[in-house]
C-alpha cells in the first residue's frame, strides 16, 4: 500500500475558538466557512482528525458563566447529529485518527473560566470539576489569557505566578491535565515550572498556540528557553497560523517557525494549533487581515503547509508534525497507570 501524501495526512490540532463563535455571535452556526476558520465543511476538507475546542473568557465579572455556556455548546456538538465525536481516551483517538468523523476534545483558556476573581478558590475548583464533567475530559488549562488574573501574568504582563496560582498547580498534580504556556508572561511560565519541580509535581506541559519568538519577536511567541524547557520536558508546541505571531508581512513564515522547530530540537514535539477564531469582530478591525491566504482555514491550510514542506522534511516528520506527536503526547498522558 502507498504511503499518504501530505495532503491526506490526518491532522490532530490544538486549538481554536467554535465554542467562542457558536455562544458570541448572534446567528452563528456550525458551518459558516464565511466567518470562521474552523467551521465544520472546513475541518471535514481539511481532515482533522481530532480537534481541541477551547472554552475561553476574559477575566471579568461573569466569567464562569460565559465559560459555562461554552461547556454546554461542547456537550451540544457531541449529541447533535454532526461529523463530531467525543475523544477522551487512547482508545477513542485511535479510532478518530481511523474513521471518517472528527473527534473532538476540550480545553480551558483561561482559569478565570471556573474562577472568578472574587470567589473561594474552593467553589472554582468545583466549578472546574463540573466542567470536567460536562465536556468528559479536559486536555489542558491555560492560566491566564492576555492579562493579569488571580493566578498570575498573562502575555502582555511581567506578573508571575501567584499563590491561587501555585494551589491551581498543585490541584492539577496527577489529573492528567496538561498545563498550557501559550498565555503566560515569561515570568509566569518559568514560575510554573520552578513549582512544579519543587513539588515534584505529575503535570505535562505544552504551548498550545505559539510559534518561536527567535523567528519572529512577540509576546504571544516561545522565548529560547521556554521552548527547551518544554522540550526537556517532553511537552508539545502548537504552530500557530495568526498573522501577528508570524510575520505581518512574510506569507512564507509559517515554513520559518516550522523549520526551525525541526532545526532546533522540537522534531517530537512540534505540531499545529491554528488558533481559528471569529474574523468579523470589529474590535479586531486594527489586526486584519488574521491569517495569509493560504492558511485562511482548515480545508485548505494543513495541505498547503505539508505540500509546501514535503521537499524539505521526511515523510516520518510530516506525520509528526501533522498528528504523532500530538497523538503520543495524548496518549501517555491519558494512558491508564
Amino acid at each position: 500500500m502507498n504511503s499518504p501524501t501530505p495532503a491526506q495526512l490526518p491532522i490532530i490540532d490544538l486549538h481554536c475558538d467554535l465554542l467562542v463563535y457558536l455562544t458570541d455571535v448572534p446567528g452563528s452556526t456550525q458551518d459558516n466557512m464565511e466567518e470562521i476558520g474552523c467551521s465544520l465543511p472546513s475541518l471535514t476538507q481539511g481532515n482533522l482528525k481530532l480537534q481541541v475546542m477551547a472554552i475561553y473568557c476574559a477575566t471579568e465579572p461573569g466569567s464562569t458563566d460565559y465559560a459555562k455556556k461554552q461547556s454546554e455548546a461542547f456537550k451540544l456538538l457531541a449529541e447533535s447529529d454532526n461529523c463530531l465525536t467525543t475523544v477522551t481516551n487512547p482508545q477513542e483517538l485511535q479510532q478518530a485518527l481511523q474513521s471518517d468523523t472528527t473527534g473532538m476534545v476540550a480545553a480551558i483558556e483561561n482559569a478565570s473560566g471556573f474562577c472568578e476573581e472574587n470567589e473561594p478558590l474552593e467553589d472554582g475548583f468545583k466549578k472546574l470539576e463540573k466542567m470536567i464533567e460536562d465536556v468528559d475530559r479536559v486536555l489542558y488549562i491555560s492560566m491566564t489569557h492576555s492579562l493579569a488574573n488571580r493566578f498570575g501574568g498573562g502575555n502582555y504582563t511581567t506578573q508571575g505566578i501567584t499563590r491561587d496560582g501555585k494551589m491551581l498547580l498543585d490541584y492539577m498534580h496527577g489529573r492528567r491535565i496538561a498545563i498550557d504556556m501559550s498565555h503566560t508572561s515569561d515570568t509566569l511560565a518559568y514560575d510554573i515550572l520552578e513549582h512544579i519541580d519543587k513539588e515534584n509535581l505529575d503535570i505535562p506541559v505544552m504551548a498550545s498556540h505559539s510559534n518561536f519568538r527567535q523567528v519572529w519577536e512577540h509576546a504571544r511567541n516561545l522565548p529560547t528557553e521556554l521552548v527547551q524547557e518544554i522540550l526537556r520536558r517532553n511537552g508539545l508546541i502548537g504552530m500557530n497560523f495568526l498573522r501577528s505571531f508570524l510575520n505581518t508581512d512574510n506569507p512564507e513564515a509559517i515554513f520559518e517557525h516550522i523549520r526551525h522547530g525541526f532545526a532546533n530540537g522540537a522534531e517530537d514535539a512540534i505540531c499545529f494549533g491554528a488558533d481559528y477564531f471569529y474574523t468579523t469582530d470589529e474590535k479586531y478591525a486594527d489586526q486584519q487581515p488574521f491569517y495569509f491566504p493560504d492558511l485562511l482555514h482548515a480545508g485548505v491550510s494543513y495541505s498547503y503547509i505539508l505540500k509546501e514542506l514535503q521537499q524539505q522534511l521526511t515523510k516520518e516528520q510530516l506525520q509528526k508534525l501533522a498528528y504523532k506527536n500530538a497523538q503520543q503526547f495524548f496518549e501517555r498522558i491519558w494512558a491508564t497507570p
